[in-house]
């Protein structure tokens, strides 16, 4: 099993501002039916060329943390919690564990490196297709 980078999160206090202030100076655009508007806490924005994607999201802190910007991850086989056991025994840290943040088969998992760099893992693309055809009943 092996991970992939999924996109790079940047920590910030108006993610709608920055993903735009990003999107007017990279010419990236926002994901498609997933619009950026004002209030939203979480944006995503893309590279139409490449498929890089940048996540801007609010952090409730006055100051904003030393280590503003980490990747999130995908297993590229497998699933979420196989890579995060597996990480585990690399020698990862874990820091916080959002499984099920938004219900059932959401959430990620936040690590930190032997130096401390963060990352976060996501669930395989796999997983979530799976959960999307469950809501949807397909």
């Amino acid at each position: 099993m092996t991970l992939f980078v999924s996109h790079t999160t940047i920590d910030c206090h108006d993610a709608y501002a920055l993903s735009e202030w990003w999107k007017a100076l990279l010419g990236y655009v926002d994901v498609e039916g997933d619009p950026n508007l004002p209030g939203h806490e979480e944006c995503m924005i893309l590279d139409p060329e490449s498929g890089h994607q940048l996540l801007f999201i609010e952090v409730p802190d006055q100051e904003l943390p030393a280590k503003r910007i980490h990747l999130d991850l995908r297993p590229r086989t497998g699933t979420r919690d196989e890579e995060v056991e597996r990480l585990l025994e690399l020698g990862a840290t874990q820091i916080a564990d959002h499984r099920g943040k938004y219900g059932p088969g959401t959430g990620w998992v936040h690590f930190a490196d032997p130096e401390g760099n963060q990352f976060c893992v996501l669930r395989s693309e796999a997983e979530v297709a799976t959960q999307e055809a469950q809501v949807s009943g397909t």
